[in-house]
């Protein structure tokens, strides 16, 4: 091998030994550069992958000669590639020291530049400042006269404008005063960075001395000017001219002097009102509330015509009298209230608020409230868009500055709501009382409801404009008080109630539990319930408290809707500090089960006429039927019950379609398992210990017209054919189908015992040992023969139940994920294949499904104990326990 060669593999293992790792940004940018589709490329070579990819399956091993060519031909070419790019970098070195020295050579050269251009900019700086040194001293001297001669003009104007103001001080001419005030304090204020000399310390001294003077004398003719009489001091008094120029002066002096002079004005002309309306004056009581601000319309339209003009605009006088009159109304109000909260009742009291928040609605669109700290834009629309802007401006300028102090008062408001609601709720009472006429009020829901919800409306409304903080909780409590007083008073007390006359007593004591506690309340009407049937002679709900109990019905459900909506509207309305604390779940709570127990007593009064068909059929000799008819009696006496309830339920909830389904639901749930045990009590056997097929045909026969009966329930009597619920309908279809699968296994024969717990698991796959044993009674099966059959069952029930576990493990094994699936499939649908295939009246036992769920056999069989703790196949005990913790776990 040549040493060329030999460099070449040298300098490869030293590649490969360092290897280069990139960053991702290196990466993307090679991948852009160099673009491939070679998959050996790909930062995340798999070489595993790779060759999976080329040789898929044995097939594809014919040509891996080929390939391997293929490969070793591209590997030498890269290895060409490689070997020429490391030759060609061998004079890198060399170039690259050349071109470093003829780099440092340029730079040496670059800098000697740098520095001769900095030394003929340092010499050329020298003559300008040479040539301008000159014109610089001209400059700071031109600066510094220029600054002395204003100084001086500012000094003449200062030592003349001080003896010019005294002179004018002493004319009292306010209207020259006013200019050359202005400039000596601007002037002064330019001389207090030479406070430090005497001469312009003793003029500062002068200036602030004016201002003194002329604030006190100001004042002073503003007292005199308003006097009732004048001094005898000063006889002569100013004009309202000249007091519109002296105010314009008082603009120009310290804002302190401002608010001092209109703090005793506003109070000088309050003082009016102050006697007036004060609290031992009759005049001062709430019930002639307007009578004070009637005084302030009129002395503000005095006071603007007589004085307007002499204030300044900007000075808001007019606003400054009405907060300060505000101000000490509401105190005054405050205070009398306290003394006087005995007299207060709530007319007074709302006569009181409606009047002052007129009146705060009416100052909100005189005013801008500038005074109580609006914001300027706010000012601006009230000044150009007043109309627009009232209930804004209202809730943000003058609102509350009188009523703040009616607010501590507002108990008296709900106080009166609810004496109010106190005396409604006995009118609602006596009017559910009488007989409540359906057809005439053509609505289910009683209008009482209506009334309530119109009145809690306006008392919201009407307190949301009083208070929206303390009082509106206190109203939300109150209503949520009288919602259930309504719930126990009016619907629950209107609700129909069957009292036998064996049992008055009992169905007292439950009444008196039921009305006595309403949180209890679902409790209280299951005993209730439960005496109405148990106890005495069964009696049924005439139409007419058919109708009252749906209409109690329905009105709990419009009763529940806006209980929701008067929630939303409280928590809207309220402040932010109350919202978390206005719940009404109990309130929906007790209307949800006023609701449940009126489908109750429906359910409850269909049962009930159905009692005496279910034992009529337990009456009848099945065992001596030969023959084969029409459906029995107790059938037609049953869909008669059916016709005659059902339409009037189903017509009085046509506007609550969804309680009538609930309605069918529960009955459903409830008579098909009472028609089972009735059916478990019939017997078909004759005296040989034959079945008596005709017997067990009529059986069928009328189970199946049970059925379609049921199916139709919803829709019976109605003039429109309407289809069931789905729901509904499987519920039906899947109970009575087992009913129809018992009897078709008391058709089948005993003998063989093999075939005949077979057929049982067949076409009853989740069939208990308790259903089991009542199968064989109606057979009646002697108790040694069951015995041995029920063994039979229970190890047949387990060879089945591991059957199922293996198939279910070979299904888990074949797909991944899909164990979640299986388990469900075994849990909740397990009856579902049975019962899909015998859904028609006319299937046999051989059209039955022939799966065997796995859920159902772990919890029918029980416990493998006993005489089932060995398997068919001889397994032992403690092998089957396994098999039994196994299964729990496999199947929950």
């Amino acid at each position: 091998m040549s040493e060329a060669a030999v460099g070449a593999e040298a300098e490869e293992r030293m590649v490969a030994n360092n290897k280069i790792h990139f960053t991702k940004e290196v990466k993307q940018v090679i991948d852009k550069v160099l673009k491939t589709e070679d998959p050996m490329d790909a930062p995340d070579f798999n070489t595993v992958d790779y060759i999976n990819q080329l040789f898929p399956n044995e097939q594809s091993l014919a040509g891996i000669d080929e390939t391997i060519q293929k490969m070793q031909c591209e590997v030498s070419l890269i290895d060409d590639n490689i070997r020429s790019v490391v030759r060609g970098q061998t004079n890198t070195g060399q170039d690259g020291q050349l071109a470093l020295c003829e780099a440092q050579k340029v730079i040496s050269s670059l800098f000697s530049h740098i520095i001769d251009v900095k030394t003929r900019a340092e010499r050329t700086e020298e003559m300008v400042k040479e040539i301008t040194r000159d014109i610089k001293q001209l400059d700071c001297a031109k600066r510094n006269l220029t600054a002395a001669i204003t100084t001086l003009n500012h000094l003449h104007m200062l030592v003349g404008g001080i003896e010019s103001l005294n002179k004018l001080i002493e004319r009292r001419s306010y209207g020259e005063i006013l200019n050359p005030l202005q400039a000596i304090t601007e002037v002064n204020q330019h001389f207090q960075q030479f406070s430090d000399i005497e001469e312009i310390k003793n003029l500062s001294q002068s200036v602030d001395k004016i201002q003194v003077t002329l604030a006190q004398q100001i004042t002073e003719d503003f007292k005199e000017a308003f006097a009732a009489k004048p001094s005898a001091q000063n006889q002569h008094r100013l004009g309202l001219n000249q007091l519109a120029d002296a105010c314009k002066v008082m603009s120009v002096l310290d804002p302190k002097v401002k608010k001092e002079l209109l703090k005793w004005f506003i109070a000088q002309q309050l003082e009016e009102y102050t006697h007036l309306f004060h609290e031992n004056q009759d005049i001062a009581w709430l019930d002639k509330i307007d009578k004070r601000y009637a005084w302030l319309k009129r002395h503000l339209l005095d006071f603007e015509d007589k004085y307007g003009p002499v204030f300044p605009l900007d000075w808001e006088v007019s606003e400054r009298i009405t907060v300060e009159f505000c101000r000490q109304t509401r105190e005054q109000l405050a205070q009398i209230m306290s003394k006087r909260t005995n007299e207060i009742d709530v007319r007074l009291l709302l006569f009181a608020i409606n009047k002052t928040q007129a009146f705060e609605q009416l100052l909100s669109k005189r005013f801008t409230g500038v005074t109580l700290g609006a914001k300027p834009t706010e000012q601006a629309r009230v000044l150009t868009e007043p109309s627009a802007t009232d209930a804004l401006v209202g809730a943000t300028v003058f609102h509350d500055q009188i009523g703040q102090c009616f607010k501590s008062h507002l108990d008296i408001y709900i106080r009166s709501i609810d004496r109010n609601l106190s005396e409604l709720m006995e009118k609602f009472v006596e009017m559910s009382r009488e007989p409540y006429k359906f057809a005439e009020a053509k609505t289910t829901v009683y209008p009482s409801s209506g009334d309530l919800f119109v009145f809690y409306k306006k008392c919201m409304v009407q307190c949301n404009q009083l208070s929206n903080e303390q009082p509106m909780y206190d109203l939300a409590l109150v209503f949520k008080k009288y919602l259930r007083e309504y719930a126990s008073k009016v619907l629950e007390g209107s609700t129909p109630k069957l009292v036998p006359a064996t049992t008055g007593s009992s169905i007292g004591k439950s009444v008196s539990l039921l009305t006595r506690d309403m949180q209890n309340l679902s409790t209280a009407a299951g005993q209730v319930f439960h005496n109405f049937l148990k106890e005495g002679d069964t009696q049924r709900f005439s139409r007419d408290d058919l109708v009252r109990i749906c209409c109690v019905l329905t009105t709990g459900e419009y009763c529940l809707e806006t209980v929701q909506q008067l929630e939303d509207k409280l928590k809207e309305k309220v402040t932010s500090a109350y919202v978390s604390k206005i719940d009404m779940s109990e309130e929906k709570d007790v209307f949800h089960r006023i609701i449940s127990n009126c489908i109750q007593l429906l359910v409850q009064d269909l049962e009930a006429g159905c009692e005496a068909s279910l034992q009529a059929m337990a009456k009848v000799q099945w065992q001596h039927i030969n023959n084969v008819g029409d459906q029995s009696a107790f059938i037609s006496s049953l869909c008669g019950n059916f016709k005659q309830t059902v339409p009037t339920i189903r017509d009085t909830l046509a506007s609550s379609r969804k309680y009538f389904t609930q309605f069918c639901h529960r009955f459903v749930a409830a008579f098909i398992p009472k028609f089972i045990n009735v059916l478990y009590r019939c017997k078909l056997t004759l005296s040989d210990g034959s079945n008596n097929v005709l017997g067990c045909e009529q059986l069928l026969l009328d189970t199946h017209s049970l059925k379609t009966a049921l199916l139709e329930l919803p829709s019976v009597g109605s003039s429109v054919n309407r289809k069931a619920p789905t729901s509904y309908t499987k519920v039906v279809v899947k109970d009575m189908t087992r009913a129809e699968m018992i009897i078709k296994v008391v058709m089948t024969p005993v003998q063989p015992p093999a075939h005949f717990t077979q057929q049982v698991l067949k076409l009853l796959p989740d069939i208990t040992i308790a259903e089991y044993q009542k199968i064989l009674d109606m057979k009646a099966v002697k108790r040694v023969d069951q015995l041995q059959l029920i063994d039979l069952f229970k190890h047949t029930a387990s060879a089945a139940a591991v059957s199922g576990l293996i198939e279910a493990t070979v299904g888990d094994e074949d797909t991944q994920g899909t164990e979640t699936a299986a388990a469900t499939s075994g849990t909740t649908d397990d009856a579902e294949p049975s019962t899909g295939a015998t859904e028609s009246s006319t299937t046999t036992a051989t059209t039955a499904s022939s799966s065997t769920p796995k859920r159902a056999f772990i919890f029918s069989v029980g416990s493998f104990t006993g005489s089932a703790d060995k398997n068919a196949d001889g397994s032992s005990q403690t092998g089957i326990r396994k098999l039994e913790n196994l299964l729990k776990k496999r199947f929950p």
